[in-house]
């Protein structure tokens, strides 16, 4: 394999049927052991987005294994063929989407994959082609105006499910999904006892936040979610606990997510729901964060500042919006680092012309990092690439694999320079 081609973030995938395991599934990109290896073969003057196999099937094993019921992954947070062929591989049969795109995208890659089609918001084209053309029966609403646009755009079709939105109080979420989303409690149940009326086959769903880092916000929620069951006086058969799952990220601690799991069996054992109810759970971001690295470069430094070529308006818009502090790593193949290495805070800048492309942090470095140095900022399969523009023209979809099961990079055989020495890497947590 030439490792200077470097494929593109779509790639040339093909759809998944049944693959025996994630580690066989073999998707073309170029493979290396490290990340640190990478940059020695490519110095890509691009970002580049490494993909780590292992890690993705490791945490949908997590969640597929011990979560009390069915994982629905939320394609939202990575879209990315790569990672979708990667998680059904993994075993991860069924997707939470919210629009046409993203019904498309995993309709082609896994004919029978189940969707649920959970924005509480749709267009009348969006239902009308989810419901009619790609086979979805399930549907979210947190309004009587969306639910009487399903029922009129599905011509009152007898094989619905209805999941009712509940809002829901901030809990411990670092950010907050019910300010847009979610009818009130009194509301949720009319709307259960309505739509219950014209198809029999009604569901209840929630979402208690982005990067929800106590269980106990769970427990609130499914707490309060029994209360509207026992007002609507339903037969209920899906309850949707939704996404908010957390990563580590460095000053986020969280307990294990084991302990979210049991913290929701145990609520959800109290409400005494039918036998027959289902159990589901959207996660994303505790999925895909640690599948995720990219790599940037820095262009120039200013005091403490680093000028990079990602930023807000690229993958790194977390790191603005949200002042989410990914954990940084020095990557220089160049020049020696210091042994004794002193750290410094670094706020970093974005490459294009706006302000506010601009990155707080605070991110620990060496404090002689300089132009021509890389970075790799991991944790960064959520979201990162989803999200990214092409503003001003900075955009890369550049990818390659990181793998135990990478061939070994062939090294220089000229004796090392001060110019051509060994990688020396500092590693922050």
């Amino acid at each position: 394999m030439d490792y200077k081609e470097v494929l593109p973030l779509t790639g040339n995938l093909v759809p998944v049927s049944q693959p025996s395991s994630a580690e066989a599934l073999d998707l073309g990109l170029p493979r290396f052991a490290s990340v640190e290896d990478m940059v020695k073969a490519l110095r890509p003057a691009q970002p580049m987005h490494c993909l780590h196999p292992e890690a993705l099937a490791q945490n949908a094993r997590l969640f597929l294994d011990h979560f009390p019921g069915t994982t629905f992954y939320a394609v939202k947070v990575n879209p990315d063929p790569y990672i979708l062929q990667h998680l059904y591989a993994a075993g991860v049969r069924s997707f939470d989407v919210a629009s046409l795109a993203e019904i498309d995208t995993v309709r082609n890659l896994f004919p029978t994959a189940r969707m649920a089609f959970m924005h509480p918001v749709k267009s009348r084209e969006a239902i009308r082609a989810a419901y009619f053309e790609y086979g979805i029966r399930d549907f979210a609403v947190d309004t009587f105006e969306e639910l009487h646009k399903i029922l009129e755009e599905t011509k009152t079709a007898v094989d619905l499910r209805i999941h009712v939105r509940l809002g829901l109080p901030k809990g411990s979420a670092l950010h907050e999904l019910s300010a847009k989303f979610g009818a009130t409690p009194e509301a949720a149940a009319s709307l259960l006892q309505n739509a219950y009326k014209v198809t029999k086959k009604v569901g209840l769903c929630f979402h208690v936040g982005s990067q929800t880092m106590s269980p106990q916000s769970y427990v609130d929620a499914i707490t309060l979610a029994g209360e509207v069951i026992r007002k609507a006086g339903v037969k209920l058969e899906v309850l949707d606990v939704g996404g908010g799952f957390p990563a580590s990220y460095p000053g986020m601690e969280h307990p294990p997510l084991t302990e979210f799991f049991d913290a929701i069996r145990q609520t959800i054992a109290t409400l005494k729901l039918p036998k027959n109810c289902q159990i589901w759970g959207e996660p994303g971001r505790a999925i895909v964060a640690a599948a995720g690295t990219v790599v940037v470069r820095v262009e120039m430094r200013k005091g403490d500042a680093l000028y990079i070529n990602d930023g807000s308006y690229g993958s790194l818009f977390d790191a603005r919006w949200m002042k989410w502090v990914y954990p940084v790593q020095l990557v220089r193949p160049s020049r020696r680092t210091r042994k004794e290495k002193s750290l410094q805070a670094f706020s970093f800048y974005g490459p294009t012309c706006d302000s506010v492309d601009a990155m707080p942090g605070p991110f620990m470095l060496p404090d002689d990092i300089c132009e021509g140095d890389w970075i790799a900022i991991s944790q960064h399969g959520a979201y990162g690439a989803s999200i990214q523009t092409r503003f001003n023209g900075f955009y890369s979809d550049q990818q390659v694999e990181i793998t135990s099961e990478a061939p070994p990079v062939k090294r220089r055989s000229r004796k090392p320079t001060m110019t051509s020495a060994p990688i020396s890497v500092v590693r922050e947590q």
